[in-house]
């Protein structure tokens, strides 16, 4: 599907969809558990591809009729061996996550993705399984990439792996380590980027009754834990139609998605632009609303009320690192090609190992709408003052974030921008541009 987007100014109130880095981990939490209900979940491309491993391993998800509640039946800490291989279609997070609960059964899980999944990198996570901790995981290409072969019965241990990567190893390793026997401990290797990402996972585990934290070293999580959250209600099953006993977790709203909003704001909102569902978490990227206000932007957050007021500004370039961040390096790089002066964008190289190199991906399409953009390994460097965004015919690249991000160039560019392959923002913001039409956006599919 192509999306075509003129200049437009914006206005009104836009709901933050919920966040997808924590509807995965309550998912798979529940999962892990005897079951859950999993309040205001994203459902989407991505974190469905969770709901089918967490089926795959002996589970259920039943999602009600007001599509406002999952009803998450887990195989309690013991996943069976899956009866066809588990297709993770788009989704990094999914695989990563689950291939680590592929060790802890006898058998052997078959783990795959599309083509883009297929070229991402799972070396690291393979040899902590494998090397370290006795199980069986092997890339069936022996190039560390997917499809993989997991199992092996693992019972626990130390592992030591690199922390530049992703930082989804460690959350994998985490999540599965609560119900080995012996649990694991995690040295890292390097520094860890995406920290974060590490914190929404001890959040979520903390929620769900699991003791884990940070060492020294990395991180250690004890075995022989039981996930149950802690809020428990009788609750009638649509799925089973009877009467059980659930825990409950309800999902916050997602920041890497606030960010398109608010660039929208601060780019295009004549009046103003008001961001519901914007309270305060773990998740890194709420680092949005700093940047935006370290470059001049027009921004107020009442994080008691969970609301985001952006206005159109005149932006000035900044230096950004994103080694904390990677997803929100499309977002600031089309902010610094409107901005005056030049924005750096630094700490980037592991956003190449993402959908698609996202580095390369922004500087070559922002390029094509008139930016002037200078890529290195580590830096994308975006000269603002030099740059003078015209509508273009843009390539999204397969990836929700570059798609999101380039429409949003779409709302300043003169004349009309259309963005080829717009259906993928399915994976994280499904809706995303009714809301942009919502807002007074001109946007034609």
């Amino acid at each position: 599907m192509n999306v075509r987007l003129s200049q437009s100014t914006v206005t009104g109130t836009a709901q933050a969809p919920p966040s997808k880095s924590y509807t995965h981990r309550a998912i798979l939490a529940a999962g892990y558990a005897d079951g859950a209900l999993v309040h205001d979940p994203l459902v989407s491309a991505d974190t469905k591809a969770t709901m089918r491993a967490v089926t795959a391993y002996g589970g259920s998800v039943g999602l009600r009729d007001d599509k406002s509640v999952l009803d998450v039946t887990g195989f309690g800490g013991q996943p069976e061996t899956p009866g066809d291989v588990i297709n993770c279609a788009n989704s990094g997070t999914t695989m990563r996550l689950v291939t680590a609960t592929a060790g802890l059964q006898d058998g052997l899980t078959v783990l795959t993705g599309d083509d883009s999944l297929r070229s991402r990198p799972q070396g690291p996570l393979l040899d902590a399984i494998e090397d370290d901790l006795g199980g069986r995981a092997e890339s069936t290409r022996s190039n560390g990439q997917a499809p993989l072969v997991v199992g092996g019965g693992v019972t626990g241990g130390e592992v030591s792996i690199p922390g530049d990567v992703s930082s989804q190893y460690i959350t994998a390793l985490l999540m599965a380590g609560a119900v080995t026997a012996e649990g694991i401990e995690v040295s890292l290797e390097t520094e860890l980027k995406s920290a974060p990402y590490v914190d929404i996972t001890l959040e979520v585990l903390d929620a769900f009754g699991v003791e884990a934290e940070q060492t020294a070293d990395g991180f250690t999580v004890p075995g022989g834990q039981h996930y149950e959250p802690e809020d428990t209600v009788e609750e009638t099953s649509t799925s089973t139609q009877t009467q059980s006993e659930y825990g409950e977790y309800h999902v916050p709203g997602d920041f890497s998605s606030i960010s398109y909003l608010l660039a929208a704001g601060v780019l295009a909102a004549e009046d103003e632009l008001t961001i519901t569902s914007a309270y305060p978490s773990a998740q890194g990227d709420t680092a949005i609303v700093d940047v935006v206000d370290r470059m001049g932007g027009d921004v107020d957050w009442d994080q008691d009320d969970g609301l985001i007021t952006a206005r159109r500004s005149d932006l000035t370039g900044v230096e950004v690192s994103v080694a904390d961040t990677p997803d929100l390096l499309p977002t600031i790089a089309v902010l610094g090609a409107v901005a005056d002066g030049t924005t750096r964008i630094v700490d980037c190289e592991h956003v190449r190992y993402k959908e698609t190199d996202r580095v390369s991906a922004m500087a070559e399409e922002l390029t094509a709408m008139g930016a002037s953009v200078d890529e290195e390994q580590d830096t994308l460097t975006v000269h603002g003052s030099a740059s003078d965004l015209q509508g273009a015919t843009v390539d999204g690249r397969a990836d929700h974030r570059i798609i999101m991000s380039l429409a949003i160039a779409g709302l300043v560019a003169d004349g009309e921008t259309t963005v080829e392959g717009a259906e993928h923002v399915d994976v994280s913001f499904p809706d995303f541009f009714d809301v942009l039409y919502d807002l007074g956006a001109t946007v034609d599919r």
